[in-house]
Parts: structure tokens; C-alpha cells; sequence
């Protein structure tokens, strides 16, 4: 096998690359991104991008480290447009190229509202970040519509800043899919605590301007002025482009647990790919940085030498920074039971919560519980009964 093509210079089509150069390939590696940019660390772009002084460069590798020590052909600002995995060629605005392996990594896009507006963004990309940045650096009057992770890190940004800003949020508790009611109740708390404006239970009725959004119209009838709206209602796999390839898409590129499409030499990774994960014995796509790195680099391994391919497990892992706290998960957010075991949801400060599926523990949340997170997916990984977990919990307590 001599040429490893990688569709998408995301963080998962970078592990890839490197992957395979570490699992000692020395044939030829084409990277394709869309993007102008080199591959760069997306997570920061809401986080730290927006709350530092100072933004560092959130770029992976220099140019002459992925084409000098990674021997990469760099091909950006170069969507992929299509695949033949009869022929094994990749398809490109304006040519193809041939592979012998493939590893689709082109990620997710930014779910958005219809809108010509100046002043509207999505914050999926780089130049999303440096324009909502600027934005907020001029005291733009901000509505961030969807109370979800990224629209609460906007929101925090927005209150580091003292700018006042509105999160308008259709569900009545925000969160609650991600991680209960309870504990979305719980997160939202930070924004009350903080001077964000939290309206739930309401919708968009439309986005008003002259060429420059205006003002945010609800479906209750209000409106709320605003120089900066933030759309963060989620996002889609990016499988436009795989429509007539003969893989099966749904919500994602459908993998087996070794990452594998069922086309031969192609194999996905990341926010694109949605493959049965062994742990939980179900299939899944994870929007995480954790599994973003991890299954690039599976993914080209498993590629290369498909004879010796191991399955990809893991305990899915992500975290998001709102004002001063740090919210993470573990696991998935089983709903048969969830218990608050370390602090109280009503009083805010340090929480742990503990989310039961069957007999066994399946997933945890922290607030300000960074010490103890990665102990509890631990517990997840090695499938810990619920009973222990609670027992784990209380000499925790105790100590």
C-alpha cells in the first residue's frame, strides 16, 4: 500500500496523518481540507480565543513540519466533492486523486437560521471566532440563540467583557438532552449568576435589519436589540459531498467498531463518522476533541493494515468552560437514574452527578470537579455496577 489520502485538516484528519507515520508508513499521504487554514485546534475558539487578552494561534503544526518531517502533499482550500470507492478515487472541484487508503475526517457543519444579515455567525471555524472576537471587542449588543455548550462559551466571553447579552434558548430547560434536567437546570444557573439574560422556552420568529441584523424577533412577541447575534443550535455531519458513493450515511458515516465503512481501504473518523462503540454496545458520532484525536489515528492505522485492525472502544469524554467554572462529562447521559452525589444544584459551587443505565454506571457530570472526573470514567471503562459507583462516591464524601 503507497498512498494514504486524508479528506479534512481537522484535528482527526491531523491524528490520522500522524498516526500512520508513526505506525511506521513511508508511502505517499495526500491531506484535503476545505479550509484555507492548516489544521487548527477548534475547542479554543470559543473558549479561550474569545476569553484571552491575547488569542494564541490555535494552529496544530507549521507548514514545514507537515510537509518537511510528515512528508505530507498539502492540498487546502480543496473541498473534496465526491468518491468513487469502485475505482478508489476522490473526486475534487477540479480533478481527482487516486487512493489505495482513505480516511474521511471533513467533520461536522454549524447548523444555521435563514438570514442575509451582516452580524449573524455561526462559531465553527476560525474566521467565525475572529469575527465574532471582533465583535465583541466593540461592545456589539449580543443575542446568542441556543443555550447549548458553544452558545454558553459565547455567552461567557460576551460577560468577560461586560457586554450584556441575551441567550435565547427554545427548550424550557437547557441541556436537558445533553446531561437531564436537573443538571442542565443547574448549569444554566451560571448564566443567571452572571448577568446573561436566559430565556427559555422561547423560539426565533426572525432575525430584522438593513443589510445589518438589528434586532432578534421571539415567538412570543418580543424582540431584543442586537448588533452580534451568535447562532449555536448545533451542528450536522458533513456528508453532502458522499451522496452518491454508495456509503451509508446516516447521521454520519455509518462504521463498524474498527472504523471501517464497508468500502474497501476506507474508514472514518471524528464528528463525521458514527460507529458501534463496544463499551455501550451501540452506535454513536461524539462532536469531542478526545474521540476526535483518538479515532483519527485508529482509523489510519486500521486502514493501512486492515488484517491487524483493533476496534476503537472509549468512555466519551468533553468539557466546556462557562465564566469562571468548568463543566465535564463522562460517559452518556443515561436516564434511568441520575443522582446527585457530591453538592447542591440549587446552591451552585462544586456539583458531581452520577447517571445510571441498567445495573452499571454509565456516565458523570462535574462542576468544578476536575480532580475527580477521570476517576469516575474510569469506573465507566472498567463497567462498574451502580452500586459500587455509589459506594465510590461516598468515601469520597468521607475522606
Amino acid at each position: 500500500m503507497r498512498n494514504l489520502v486524508v479528506v479534512g485538516a481537522s484535528l482527526a484528519g491531523l491524528r490520522a496523518v500522524e498516526g500512520a507515520r508513526k505506525a511506521g508508513f513511508d508511502g505517499r499521504i495526500t491531506l484535503v481540507g476545505a479550509e484555507e487554514h492548516l489544521p487548527y485546534d477548534r475547542p479554543p475558539l470559543s473558549k479561550s480565543y474569545l476569553d484571552d487578552a491575547v488569542p494564541e494561534a490555535t494552529i496544530f503544526r507549521s507548514e514545514e513540519v507537515l510537509r518537511d518531517e510528515l512528508d505530507v502533499d498539502l492540498k487546502l482550500g480543496t473541498p473534496a466533492t465526491g468518491l468513487n470507492t469502485v475505482t478508489k478515487e476522490l473526486r475534487l472541484a477540479e480533478s481527482s486523486l487516486p487512493y489505495d487508503a482513505l480516511v474521511i475526517a471533513t467533520g461536522a457543519t454549524a447548523r444555521t437560521l435563514p438570514s442575509d444579515l451582516t452580524g449573524v455567525h455561526t462559531l465553527r471555524t476560525l474566521d467565525d471566532a475572529i469575527a465574532v472576537r471582533a465583535a465583541l471587542d466593540a461592545g456589539a449588543r449580543t443575542v446568542v440563540i441556543g443555550a447549548g455548550f458553544i452558545g454558553s462559551e459565547v455567552a461567557s466571553g460576551a460577560r468577560k467583557r461586560g457586554v450584556d447579552v441575551t441567550v435565547v434558548e427554545a427548550l424550557p430547560t437547557p441541556l436537558a438532552r445533553a446531561v437531564g434536567e436537573v443538571m442542565g437546570s443547574a448549569c444554566a444557573a451560571l448564566h443567571l449568576r452572571n448577568g446573561t439574560d436566559l430565556r427559555c422556552g422561547v423560539g426565533v420568529a426572525a432575525l430584522e435589519g438593513a443589510g445589518q441584523v438589528k434586532r432578534v424577533v421571539l415567538t412570543d412577541g418580543t424582540t431584543i436589540d442586537a448588533d452580534l447575534v451568535v447562532v449555536g443550535i448545533g451542528a450536522v455531519p458533513a456528508t453532502g459531498w458522499l451522496e452518491d458513493s454508495g456509503l451509508r450515511l446516516d447521521n454520519g458515516v455509518v462504521c463498524d467498531e474498527y472504523l471501517f465503512t464497508g468500502a474497501d481501504g476506507v474508514y472514518a473518523a471524528g464528528d463525521v463518522a458514527r460507529w458501534q462503540n463496544p463499551l455501550f454496545d451501540r452506535p454513536m458520532r461524539l462532536e469531542h476533541w478526545t474521540s476526535a484525536a483518538e479515532q483519527g489515528a485508529a482509523a489510519a492505522r486500521n486502514a493501512l493494515d486492515a488484517e491487524s485492525a483493533k476496534p476503537y472502544s472509549t468512555v466519551p469524554y468533553f468539557w466546556s468552560d462557562w465564566y469562571d467554572s468548568r463543566i465535564q462529562f463522562v460517559g452518556v447521559p443515561a436516564t434511568d437514574e441520575i443522582r446527585v452525589v457530591e453538592g447542591d444544584p440549587e446552591a451552585g459551587g462544586r456539583m458531581a452527578a452520577l447517571y445510571r443505565e441498567g445495573d452499571r454506571l454509565a456516565g458523570a457530570l462535574a462542576v468544578n470537579g476536575q480532580n475527580v472526573i477521570m476517576k469516575y470514567r474510569g469506573l465507566i471503562m472498567k463497567r462498574t455496577s451502580w452500586t459500587d459507583a455509589l459506594a465510590f462516591a461516598e468515601r469520597r464524601k468521607a475522606a
